[in-house]
């Protein structure tokens, strides 16, 4: 039995998805459940799985190709059901050789009958030499016609190898049909690939952010010690107790909540001439994907244990590296949290993840000689920077959280004792 293989519904508002892999090739065997082909949508990548066993028996879209929801993009022939076409084509025929050799007198399938009395064999009518056999005719050309059109083949090869090259075709500010440089002579190569879904979904959303926002950024700087003394002091005792490891987002993500509740501009956005107050806290973590940058969203992050938000932060990275996110964990962020950090930046300027109205980025900690207690020490630092739109946040409400961040982070006991 044939079962299309379509693509299925994997979010709200997506219509079109990118065939982004096949685990498969055609003609392959596949295992119900087993994982048929990876869809790219504009929010994050979904995995089709085969809905019964059977063979591969046809691709209908290939890797990088667009697909609509519901389109089909292969079919899959399973062991179960009626038989297909061409076994009943190949039954009928065997059926009707049984009956006819039953009909013939001291015949057996596939033997000669040798009597004496047999009538001799008919003499095979000669064909003019130029005339084609019927096995040509079958099975292909003969051996005069190969030799024909290689010589074919061979002169307009020649002509072709007589012309001059085609000078690219310049267009305006230089560059070739493809809006590139011709390429340099040498070992160098350009590799010229189309951008994903994903990709080209994540410049959207930055390009509409600077070009419908007034962005600003303002810094500050985080004393780390206390962070991490609790971290080496109880980061044993916590991964036993939780089995997961106690890191630096998990603080953040609680000192952040403690201060939009506070602050309610920063968890706020702007909808037309109205503007949204969330009394909810849906943080989103970027983390780097198999693809690119995805924010997967900590729902209600404001109840979260220190525990919660480190489990749902690593088995967000372990999914995003293995593109196994699911779209609806990507959408509805009220605010985003993104480290550099772990990459080795020490300063940057966040861009804001539309409709949300700020973004706190992260940093790597260094050790500086700073100012303490009238001496100077050397203590972990780390730059933070808060991006916000001007539109709906004011300067002095974004001092304020940046400094209600740095006071928690610098104090950790006021986020236990919640004030």
């Amino acid at each position: 039995m044939r079962i299309d293989i379509t693509i299925p519904n994997v979010g709200e508002s997506i219509t079109e998805v990118e065939i982004g892999e096949w685990f498969k090739k055609q003609g392959d065997s596949v295992r119900k459940n087993e994982g048929l082909l990876l869809l790219e949508t504009d929010k994050a990548t979904v995995e089709v799985n085969a809905p019964e066993s059977g063979t591969l028996v046809e691709i209908l879209k290939q890797n990088g190709e667009s697909a609509a929801v519901g389109e089909v993009v292969a079919h899959l022939e399973t062991a179960n059901g009626p038989p297909s076409k061409s076994q009943e084509t190949a039954s009928g025929d065997l059926a009707a050789q049984r009956e006819q050799t039953a009909d013939q007198p001291n015949s057996r399938p596939g033997t000669t009958d040798r009597s004496a009395d047999a009538a001799p064999a008919p003499e095979p009518e000669r064909k003019p030499i130029d005339e084609k056999p019927a096995a040509e005719e079958e099975f292909g050309p003969s051996a005069r016609d190969v030799e024909i059109i290689a010589a074919k083949e061979m002169a307009a090869q020649e002509t072709q190898d007589a012309e001059p090259a085609a000078e690219p075709v310049e267009i305006p500010g230089g560059g070739d049909r493809a809006g590139r440089k011709p390429a340099p002579a040498g070992d160098r190569r350009d590799e010229v690939v189309p951008m994903t879904l994903l990709r080209r979904r994540i410049a959207e959303r930055l390009l509409a952010a600077q070009r419908g926002a007034a962005l600003l950024t303002t810094f500050n700087e985080i004393d780390m010690s206390a962070v991490v003394a609790l971290r080496q002091g109880h980061g044993d005792a916590f991964r036993q107790r939780h089995g997961i490891r106690l890191g630096f987002m998990s603080f953040f993500v609680k000192a952040a909540v403690t201060a939009l509740q506070t602050i309610r501009e920063v968890n706020a956005e702007i909808d037309g001439d109205h503007i949204v107050y969330h009394d909810y806290c849906d943080v989103g973590v970027a983390v780097g994907g198999g693809k690119g940058l995805v924010v997967p969203v900590l729902r209600n992050a404001q109840q979260m244990s220190f525990a919660d938000i480190e489990r749902a932060i690593d088995d967000f990275a372990r999914r995003a590296r293995d593109n196994r996110l699911k779209p609806d964990e990507l959408q509805g962020g009220t605010f985003t949290i993104t480290n550099g950090g772990v990459y080795g930046s020490l300063l940057s300027t966040p861009i804001v993840n539309p409709p949300q109205s700020a973004i706190l980025g992260l940093h790597a900690i260094q050790d500086r000689p700073v100012a303490s207690a009238g001496a100077v020490a050397i203590r972990p630092m780390m730059y933070v920077a808060l991006t916000y739109d001007h539109r709906l946040i004011d300067g002095r409400e974004a001092v304020l959280f940046l400094k209600q961040v740095k006071s928690m982070i610098e104090e950790p006991a006021r986020m236990l004792l919640e004030f």
